[in-house]
């Protein structure tokens, strides 16, 4: 009996002892996770506040301070190139990224777009005193063509495929690649002289100079970071002079 009181005493001061560890332990515990969660918390509003600041206070290019049209005249230079609603309807987007690419070019922007009536004006407003400048702007801003079915509305828009590619001459090498803005007198071989027929529907639009692009470039790809900065591991290969 003695050594069944004895036993049960035992028993109890070990459950006991056992209690306040694990009360220490839990409590220890709590107090590091908390603090742990207080720097995460801190540590994040800190993040994002860099960020808030860096997307406020960053020109439309990532890591790059120079025009969003490069260097005129060096492998940084840049043009902007639309695919155009008949193009994307007709699936030309694959074929026109390649003739780029297996150029030689780099891709440093692209992104689908639904342009607004407004942007369509602003893009093409060297031909606002053109007698097809206002059906220029319907086909590029809305239609009846089902791309893009707008929210809480039946109106159809248009959807196109912009784009900004680096490279030496871009500019005017991209012009040669899309090919006259008449189809029918594109020579054979370029974009357009391969896809298309009438004026209307030439599929493909690229700036003509280093000031369209600068604007071009800059009226489409206007937020902080959608360029960006970049190169190949075949560059110097595909770029160098010697």
């Amino acid at each position: 009996m003695f050594s069944t009181r004895l036993a049960s005493r035992f028993g109890s001061r070990m459950a006991s002892n056992a209690i306040k560890a694990r009360s220490f332990s839990t409590g220890a515990r709590a107090g590091a996770v908390a603090g742990a969660r207080k720097k995460l918390v801190v540590g994040a509003v800190a993040a994002t506040a860099g960020y808030v600041y860096y997307q406020s206070t960053q020109a439309p290019i990532l890591a790059d301070s120079k025009s969003v049209a490069g260097v005129k005249g060096t492998d940084s230079e840049r043009t902007f190139i639309m695919i155009k609603p008949d193009g994307v309807q007709r699936g030309l987007i694959g074929k026109v990224v390649s003739r780029f690419e297996e150029r030689g070019y780099k891709l440093v922007a692209m992104k689908t777009v639904a342009p607004s009536k407004d942007l369509a004006e602003k893009h093409y407003a060297d031909l606002k005193n053109k007698p097809f400048f206002p059906s220029l702007v319907e086909y590029m801003s809305n239609g009846a063509a089902p791309v893009v079915v707008k929210e809480l509305s039946q109106e159809l828009i248009y959807m196109s495929i912009v784009s900004v590619w680096e490279g030496t001459d871009v500019i005017r090498q991209g012009r040669v690649m899309l090919g006259a803005t008449s189809p029918l007198d594109a020579a054979p071989g370029t974009i357009r002289g391969q896809y298309c027929v009438s004026i209307g529907r030439n599929a493909i639009h690229g700036s003509d100079s280093f000031e369209s692009a600068e604007k071009e470039i800059g009226m489409w790809f206007s937020a902080a970071g959608e360029l960006v900065s970049w190169e190949p591991a075949n560059w110097k290969w595909v770029m160098s002079n010697n």
